[in-house]
């Protein structure tokens, strides 16, 4: 009798391990399924979305396009004036000196880790093995009420002042829904090094048969879309770095 409750015991164990090891999977197959499907996120060249950025008591128009190949533009508008803020085009990245409002070239550090930035397009979660990612199921947790799954997502190292750093982000999806309302980071440089960045994600709408958030927040600042063009027809110029004058 105790060698077949063993047995038992033992099987019981087996099929959890099982089951264990490919929840990880089955929760992102769910999530590309119920956001309009893997393969038409695959085909996805790239998007411009539009909205209000919120922060420090101001609200900014702004307009963001990512590409498929790594460029993308951020344009904002100050006092009924638009400019580029930032962009990438593959080879540079630049910004805008907030004090100055010149345009400037970003270290090579920088630039280095925004192109490594490319393979999380559109998701980091999208074929995620041949990215030579690792993901892991950490568990359950609730959120404000919200039951969610918790999972670990190991990326390609960064640069950091020098040192490799590790890349690590924590998805946590609504177990009914299978899509991610909660982001979180640890912040690599700054005042803030060493803290846990956290953004919700919300607002989940259909456009072109994918589902996108239309309603991103942190402690720091909040992100209403109003809009989502799929597969933008773009000028080049818009990630070029401005000539000096």
């Amino acid at each position: 009798m105790n060698t077949l409750k063993s047995l038992v015991i033992a099987i019981v164990l087996a099929i959890s391990t099982s089951f264990q090891a490919q929840t990880a999977d089955e929760i992102i197959t769910n999530y590309f399924e119920n956001t309009g499907g893997k393969e038409n996120w695959e085909k996805l060249g790239g998007v411009t979305m539009k909205g209000i950025m919120k922060m420090q008591g101001m609200e900014i128009p702004f307009e963001q396009t990512m590409m498929k190949d790594g460029r993308q533009s951020t344009t904002i508008e100050l006092q009924g004036s638009k400019m580029i803020w930032a962009a990438y085009d593959g080879e540079i990245s630049w910004s805008r000196n907030q004090m100055t409002m010149e345009a400037e070239k970003s270290d090579s550090e920088t630039t280095e880790n925004m192109k490594k930035q490319i393979k999380d397009w559109p998701s980091p979660f999208l074929n995620y093995k041949e990215k030579g990612y690792a993901v892991e199921l950490i568990g359950k947790e609730t959120i404000d009420g919200t039951e969610t799954f918790k999972i670990k997502v190991t990326k390609d190292p960064i640069v950091v002042n020098g040192q490799s750093e590790p890349n690590i982000s924590h998805y946590y999806f609504d177990t009914e829904n299978f899509v991610p309302i909660i982001i979180e980071e640890e912040i690599k440089n700054g005042p803030m090094k060493g803290k846990t960045f956290k953004m919700s994600i919300s607002d989940y709408q259909e456009v072109g048969g994918l589902y996108f958030p239309f309603a991103q927040s942190s402690e720091f600042q909040s992100m209403d879309f109003k809009e989502f063009i799929l597969n933008p027809e773009v000028e080049k110029t818009i990630f070029d770095l401005p000539a000096t004058k």
